[in-house]
């Protein structure tokens, strides 16, 4: 059985350069990831490359090796200050980190169970743990010393597997809704807010719609950039991924949205990128989208008067609309000893030490307490995706996310193209996922 889950992640694995990763598109320049570096030229070596000199391990000190893939400058002077500040706090280990390429990822640490040439740590796709997990690579870590309790619920759930811990959640975010004040006064219609009903957004978008301006627009590209975005709204409605008939009304209101213009038809077709190039062009004047947003809008489009709030709800009586997850999760590799990657883990579960992090970073800390920090909950903007994340959830998380992912896909793409009616699209999707084994 190993052997065959190690030939699908490595024919998966293969495949990654022609995806960015779980919920995301290439990032322009001015904008962060939501939930991994941006691809690069896959190397031609087996092995990756180390972005630096790994240090010298003098005396008794355990060397702790990390593997990422951060590719920006922020990102890379993140991990430098983590590393130089666990070296200094003690004397037992030094930590050193290693770049590998986000479109050879997966490859590498498929290749590396095989070879035994592993980190003692990775920081990875959230979504893409479970995989990994199943096929033995991480280490359960349940008798570290952390207080798992202390984590945001869903960033941590996508670090187990069957009640136990194989790491934490190392950065999280989630979608919400950026909407145009511009275009909003000059329909004469109220902002939306936490108390927004899919019935009052329909309106407002409908409302919206006019002189070349369509009133909504996401991602829903037929990749797992489009599950990203398009989940949530089947779980809102009351589906999930292995449940689409309880969800059947987000595929109504998403056809009938598009059928009435109101949706852009586009959405089949966009990435988060284009989506945001849209609504800072004044094309879409609501958009589902992330913080890793937020520096693009501020550098190329300064003078937009906008605004960001919670997801829609379905209606008056349920609670806050679900969003799902992106973000990267800090795992430990399954070694003799794991020692050292326990220890470099509780160095990043201080609170202090992540918040500095996730500043650099540009995402959002996945410790209740860390998140609480000034610097998210009173910026106008940073504060509704720290609400919207009470209720994110993970995708999946599943061995087999990848097959789950594309049948998904598949059901909101045939009804966003009204390809399907929602009935057909929930009755043929509930079978692509049970097919899903």
């Amino acid at each position: 059985m190993k052997k065959k889950l190690v030939s699908i992640l490595l024919t998966v694995a293969m495949t990654a350069a022609m995806l960015v990763g779980c919920g995301q598109s290439a990032p322009e320049e001015t904008e962060s990831s939501d939930s991994a570096a941006p691809a690069v030229e896959s190397t031609e070596s087996a092995a990756p490359a180390a972005t630096e000199s790994a240090p010298a391990v003098s005396g008794d000190k355990k060397s702790v090796v990390i593997w990422d893939y951060f590719e920006t400058d922020a990102q890379k002077a993140m991990m430098d200050t983590l590393i130089n500040g666990f070296n200094e706090s003690q004397d037992e280990f030094v930590a050193s980190h290693v770049y590998v390429p986000f479109s050879d990822y997966e490859k590498q640490l498929t290749l590396g169970i095989a070879s035994g040439e592993l980190p003692d740590l990775v920081i990875m796709d959230g979504c893409g743990m479970a995989s990994f997990i199943e096929l033995g690579l991480m280490a359960d870590i349940s008798d570290a010393d952390i207080a798992w309790d202390e984590y945001i619920a869903g960033p941590m759930d996508s670090t187990m597997m069957d009640g136990k811990h194989y790491g934490i959640p190392f950065a999280t975010n989630c979608t919400a809704l950026f909407y145009n004040k511009d275009l909003f006064d000059a329909a004469g219609i109220a902002y939306p807010d936490e108390n927004t009903t899919w019935d009052d957004f329909e309106k407002m978008a409908i409302a919206l719609t006019k002189d070349g301006v369509v009133g909504f627009g996401n991602a829903g590209v037929n990749t797992d950039e489009g599950t990203f975005q398009c989940l949530q709204w089947l779980y809102t409605a009351g589906g999930s991924y292995t449940n689409i008939g309880d969800g059947i009304d987000a595929y109504k209101l998403m056809q009938r949205m598009i059928e009435e213009g109101a949706w852009t038809k586009e959405a089949v077709n966009w990435t988060q990128s284009d989506v945001n190039n849209n609504f800072m062009a004044g094309n879409i004047a609501m958009q589902q989208n992330g913080p890793w947003q937020l520096p693009g809008i501020a550098a190329n489009a300064p003078e937009l008067n906008y605004g960001v709030t919670v997801l829609p709800k379905r209606d008056a009586t349920s609670g806050q609309a679900t969003s799902i997850l992106g973000g990267e999760n800090m795992g430990a590799v399954n070694k003799e000893d794991a020692s050292g990657a326990k220890a470099f883990i509780k160095y990043y579960d201080q609170t202090e030490v992540m918040v500095e992090a996730m500043k650099q970073y540009g995402s959002f800390p996945p410790k209740t307490e860390a998140a609480k920090d000034s610097y998210w909950t009173e910026d106008p903007m940073q504060k509704n995706f720290i609400q919207q994340l009470e209720t994110s959830i993970p995708r999946g998380p599943s061995p087999a996310w990848p097959s789950y992912s594309a049948a998904i896909q598949t059901g909101f793409q045939e009804v966003m193209t009204s390809a399907k009616t929602p009935e057909q699209a929930a009755v043929d999707t509930q079978a692509a996922v049970d097919a899903v084994k």
